[in-house]
């Protein structure tokens, strides 16, 4: 694995219920600002991304959000990042972000973070890039979508290597040992339809 100088972090633009995600949010900022990591992230200053963003800057790290202008106003966009890219689709945001980012690392968060994740692990799958993918199980809060996923390949559905796509860890502090770690995609996740 490269030297890793930015990370793409996927999250909720709502706190959610559990102090614990947020708590989370701000000891990866923290961690990131630590490490001289930028974070790549979708631009807002509500919820977890406000979050962690604020946690980033609040350490002297650097920010780049990207964000579509018709979510501007809805998302609250943070005015105080580094730098703030402003796009006109979500396919744009998605775009920038992935091409910003050395790895990505999913916080919990709604549909939206899930459709984000799911994307850069079949764009994975596919071999278009074999970045690292930390999913940050924060207090168990990802237990569905890891059981979702082994039910997948248990059904036959996906190669069982499909699930070295991405490294789930429980804490912050396992999320650079993560990255530094993670595979490859192993090709038979590609070709186990041929």
């Amino acid at each position: 694995m490269t030297t890793v100088s930015a990370i793409a972090v996927y999250c909720g633009s709502k706190p959610g219920n559990n102090p614990a995600y947020a708590e989370a949010a701000q000891a990866l900022g923290a961690a990131f600002a630590a490490r001289g990591i930028r974070l790549v992230y979708g631009g807002g200053r509500i919820g977890l991304m406000g979050l962690v963003a604020d946690s980033v800057l609040a350490g002297g790290g650097e920010v780049t959000g990207v964000i579509p202008r018709f979510l501007s106003e809805w998302e609250v966009e943070h005015q105080f990042v580094t730098e703030l890219v402003e796009v006109d689709t979500m396919h744009e945001r998605k775009q920038r972000m992935f091409d910003a980012a050395d790895a990505f690392v999913i916080l919990p968060g709604g549909l939206g973070t899930l459709e984000e994740a799911f994307e850069v692990i079949t764009w994975k799958q596919l071999r278009q890039h074999d970045k690292p993918i930390i999913v940050l199980d924060v207090d168990g809060y990802w237990q569905h979508l890891l059981a979702l996923v082994d039910g997948v390949i248990a059904e036959g559905f996906a190669h069982p290597a499909a699930r070295d796509l991405f490294t789930s860890v429980t804490r912050v502090d396992e999320v650079f040992d993560a990255i530094a770690a993670a595979p490859p995609p192993h090709m038979d996740v590609f070709t186990d339809h041929l």
